[in-house]
């Protein structure tokens, strides 16, 4: 069988196993150490933040921004349509109810005009997440002034956009409340973590306080507050602050990636994902649409490299669409921009990994297609 081609698999580099070296010589292994601490304002200077919360994944990061917007049962909660689940169901968790809006299609994201729409038909509404989708910013200065504009608070989802700009700035502080990913198949990882990120230096420390199960500071076990097992191990930072060290090379090997497909599909009914001149994505996936009209479809294309062991995903189903999202409000100003990305598009291997030899091997099954 021919070696397996990976979409995006973790990349160690030696580093990683230093730091949890340490955390066992000095027997920090908790859920609290000097690789937490550090780790946190590591990643919170990286990005230009205030504070940082580090703890178990991107989707405990998402629910504790949740709950510090104060979403409560029955509230609405704007939403990305075209994401990850994990963007969405935090608003589940604490009783809310998600209203989905169209993407545009210059980066996928979503789009201000359905926001301005959704407000309109919901005007009471207090909270909007807004994710970078694939590793490319969302136009989230105008997100942003819509937001400020109706007095509702802005999560940013950067869990797939570390290390991506939007005018010069880092994804991950244009919300109130932010959030990053380290799953396994991130631009880096920790095997699995997430982030919350804030200026708000008080919402930050509820944050971990709500993260350690709300234990009030009694010598007993005293909960005032239902809380969650949330915390980032001390060791899983470890592997965070060793991957933090190849942030950039990463970044740059993943552009990379996107240039090679862009360059080699040139000629073909091909485009793929776009961003908007002001912006820097961290292209953290390769993805393509093919043309309106071609013969060719992309479960044929996931097939194909399929059939040579080379992994590759469907677009993310849009939420809406989604059959635990039934009955779900779903606001559109144009021509289903979601569905159709859906129905076209397809992620290509991203690994950083990848030889030059393994490129031209998703290369040429892909133009054999065509």
């Amino acid at each position: 069988m021919k070696k397996r081609i990976f979409l995006s698999s973790p990349t160690m580099h030696g580093e990683e196993q230093q730091f949890i070296q340490e955390a066992f010589d000095t027997n920090w292994v908790a859920p609290l150490g000097k690789n937490v601490d550090a780790f946190e304002k590591e990643l919170a200077a990286f990005v230009g933040v205030g504070h940082a919360a580090a703890l178990t994944a991107g989707t405990a990061a998402l629910h504790l921004a949740v709950k510090l917007a104060g979403v409560q049962r029955g509230d609405k909660v704007f939403c990305s349509d075209l994401t990850f689940s994990a963007t969405v169901n935090p608003v589940s968790y604490e009783g809310g109810e998600q209203v989905f809006l169209e993407s545009e299609r210059e980066t996928w994201n979503m789009d201000p005009r359905a926001l301005e729409a959704a407000f309109a038909k919901y005007p009471d509404c207090k909270c909007v997440i807004c994710a970078n989708l694939y590793g490319t910013p969302a136009k989230l200065d105008e997100i942003r002034a819509i937001c400020d504009a109706h007095g509702a608070v802005l999560i940013e989802d950067a869990a797939e956009s570390l290390s991506a700009t939007y005018k010069g700035r880092q994804t991950g502080t244009f919300g109130q409340y932010n959030a990053l990913s380290f799953n396994g198949n991130k631009i880096i990882t920790t095997s699995g973590g997430g982030m919350l990120l804030s200026d708000d230096e008080e919402a930050i420390a509820k944050a971990r306080f709500w993260s350690t199960q709300s234990r009030e500071p009694f010598p007993w076990y005293e909960h005032k507050e239902i809380g969650y097992n949330y915390r980032m191990s001390n060791i899983v930072a470890g592997i965070g602050r060793g991957q933090m060290l190849h942030l950039q090379e990463h970044r740059d090997r993943k552009e990379q990636i996107y240039r090679t497909y862009e360059a080699a599909f040139q000629d073909l009914p091909l485009t793929m994902n776009p961003y908007l001149p002001e912006s820097r994505p961290n292209f953290w996936l390769s993805c393509m649409t093919i043309d309106p009209g071609c013969a060719v479809t992309p479960e044929q294309v996931r097939l194909a490299l399929e059939a040579e062991n080379i992994e590759s995903r469907p677009i993310w189903k849009p939420m809406h669409l989604q059959p635990v999202f039934t009955g779900h409000d779903f606001i559109s100003v144009g021509d289903n921009v979601g569905e159709d990305i859906f129905a076209r598009g397809l992620c290509l291997p991203s690994d950083i990994k990848m030889t030059d030899a393994d490129m031209e091997r998703v290369i040429s099954v892909i133009r054999g297609l065509f």
